[in-house]
């Protein structure tokens, strides 16, 4: 089998600048990889994943234990790393292909394809040193995934460059997965991980705290907390957003069952709630949520249409209103919601929080949400699971024949 074994007790070992003890950046990581498999590799920062990319991409030499990997492996691990600054565009795409074994008509038969997917073919006999740093990472991922390589490690190649490139590369690495290389990916783009990687490992402190199903991991490592913003609250009511009528006390993001979660499986409801105090009786307010996705466009704006509350001047008190978002409506991807109160007859705003709060819509691949067998690309704002019929009609074959033939 081509592709990875880690067995690792300690490694990549950093020295501080006040003290002269160790620090472990890796600890006790044990893992294995098969041939085409596309493995997620997701952490808060700090974790371990770009070390550990550097030992399987042997930059780094553990300490102790061994990093087997079995194969032709292609890296692109940060901007900056496995070019020469000297060297053309054309230059460094033949050395690459050279450090894995590939002989020049080799690259050379591959070599309009990259040129052509990274973009940069004006400048493709400019040296390095003077590109951008989105086109010095265009040729760098075309050159990674495009070269005779069995393993392709990609670390944060998201981090850099525009929404189409970033869905070039997402589309080219399912290519390479499907055609049976391996593939690594460290992102902490979650949607891309759900969408790409079937089986995600996640690392914490330097250990492997999860192995498993991607969607799984991803869930359960949004609703630990870590960089959570699914809950918003403002305790002292005269910094919060708002004015001398309305306040803003606090946003959260709920699944069905009614837990805060910053993780939405795309089959269920999820509530978003506003909390707000009601300080000046008297006035027709109208609570508002503007959502967002991670491309910055409105999927939709919903305003409060209790009909308990609809044309009707509120007292004061502590007011919590809810909107329901059915299941399989929402496209997979992180859902960013503003908050807001305004009036009508003038449009008065009262307030407008954006970013309020923000959640994760992840994809089933189960095969029963809209997205069925399908695991590839799907674009669209939103992904509503439409009901469809079909009638059907049988045909004799002599029938069916005289109406081809004719």
């Amino acid at each position: 089998m081509r592709g990875l074994r880690s067995l690792m007790r300690s490694s990549a070992t950093k020295q501080t600048e006040r003290a002269a003890e160790d620090f472990l950046a890796l600890r006790g990581v044990s893992f294995e990889i098969r041939r085409g498999e596309i493995v997620g590799l997701i952490g808060r920062n700090g974790a371990g994943k770009s070390t550990l990319l550097k030992i399987l991409s042997r930059i780094t030499t553990p300490t102790s234990g061994r990093a087997e990997v079995h194969g032709r492996l292609g890296s692109l691990l940060e901007v900056g790393t496995g070019f020469h600054p000297e060297l053309s565009g054309r230059d460094n795409i033949f050395l690459n292909g050279a450090i894995l074994g590939m002989r020049r008509h080799e690259i050379a038969r591959r070599f309009d394809e990259i040129v052509e997917f990274s973009g940069v073919s004006q400048f493709i006999d400019t040296p390095v040193k003077r590109y951008s740093s989105g086109m010095y990472l265009r040729l760098a991922f075309a050159v990674a995934a495009h070269l005779d390589s069995e393993i392709l490690v990609v670390d944060e190649v998201l981090a850099v460059g525009d929404a189409s490139f970033q869905k070039k590369c997402l589309a080219k690495m399912e290519d390479v997965g499907h055609n049976g290389r391996t593939v690594m990916f460290v992102s902490h783009n979650m949607m891309a991980v759900t969408r790409l990687c079937e089986r995600t490992i996640l690392l914490d402190e330097g250990r492997v705290v999860a192995d498993g199903r991607s969607s799984e991991i991803v869930s359960d490592y949004l609703r630990s907390g870590v960089g959570s913003t699914a809950v918003r609250e403002w305790l002292d009511v005269r910094s919060a957003p708002g004015n001398d009528i309305v306040r803003l006390r606090a946003v959260r993001v709920r699944t069905e069952l009614g837990e805060t979660s910053e993780a939405i499986d795309i089959r269920t409801p999820v509530r978003v709630e506003m909390e707000f105090d009601v300080l000046a009786e008297g006035h027709d307010l109208i609570p508002n949520f503007h959502f967002f996705n991670e491309e910055g466009v409105c999927v939709f704006i919903a305003g409060d249409h209790d009909p308990d509350w609809k044309r009707r001047a509120r007292p004061k008190g502590r007011f919590t209103t809810t909107a329901w978002i059915p299941g399989n409506f929402l496209s997979e991807g992180t859902m960013v919601v503003s908050a807001a109160v305004s009036t009508m007859d003038p449009v008065v705003v009262h307030y407008f929080e954006r970013d309020a709060v923000a959640f994760q819509v992840i994809d089933s691949l189960d095969g029963d949400s809209a997205r069925g067998d399908y695991a590839g690309p799907f674009p669209g704002v939103v992904r509503p699971l439409l009901k469809w019929t079909t009638s059907y009609e049988p045909i004799e074959s002599e029938r069916l024949a005289m109406s081809i033939n004719s």
